[in-house]
């Protein structure tokens, strides 16, 4: 393997270097996201640089982006030394190809979370939903129960108060009329017709 690098010139040494480093670190951005199911966060706060797109950022200068940036610039570079290019038009062409691959990998993760849905439950979707107390909600809010209601297409338990006269016993089907906080629900009983 020496042998090798010592008959490269100073030049060609370091777009190897460049490439085997970009794609050792993309291997290992890969493991890693395949054993965290997509969720590794390895963008360093202070180099993300993020447009406002009304609420998911176009982060370009992040981890993933500048090993995806030295991966391409090494291998394209190393093609454009094979083919006998200058070494001004190597670096320009390799340049423009990393940062081609750094706008194709944020576009591309950006579009990924765009269709990723969240399971965090955002609570105001549960307000005009019907459900069925779970347990005994007290009268006048002196005991909180739990209700089993269907919000965002899954059956939740969530906390509940009442303002009834009267308690919400097991099985009494409920509405959700507000909410009280963050976790909990106020219902009412929805009266038979």
């Amino acid at each position: 393997m020496m042998d090798f690098f010592n008959e490269l010139t100073t030049f060609q040494t370091i777009y190897w270097i460049i490439a085997i480093i970009g794609s050792a670190l993309l291997l290992i951005v890969f493991i890693m996201m395949l054993l965290t199911g997509g969720d590794a966060d390895m963008d360093a706060d202070a180099t993300d640089f993020e447009i406002d797109d009304g609420g998911v950022g176009f982060q370009f200068f992040t981890f993933k982006n500048i090993v995806a940036f030295l991966t391409i610039f090494g291998w394209s570079g190393l093609t454009c030394i094979e083919n006998e290019l200058s070494p001004f038009w190597t670096v320009a062409i390799s340049t423009v190809a990393g940062l081609l691959m750094m706008i194709f990998t944020s576009y591309m993760f950006l579009w990924m979370h765009r269709l990723a849905q969240s399971g965090t439950l955002n609570i105001k979707n549960a307000i005009g939903q019907i459900g069925e107390v779970y347990l005994p909600v007290g009268a006048k809010r002196s005991k909180m129960g739990k209700v089993s209601i269907t919000v965002q297409g899954s059956l939740r338990e969530l906390e509940a108060l009442t303002d009834d006269e009267n308690d919400l016993p097991t099985h009494t089907v409920v509405k959700v009329t507000e909410i009280v906080n963050n976790e909990i629900v106020l219902v009412e009983k929805v009266s038979k017709k």
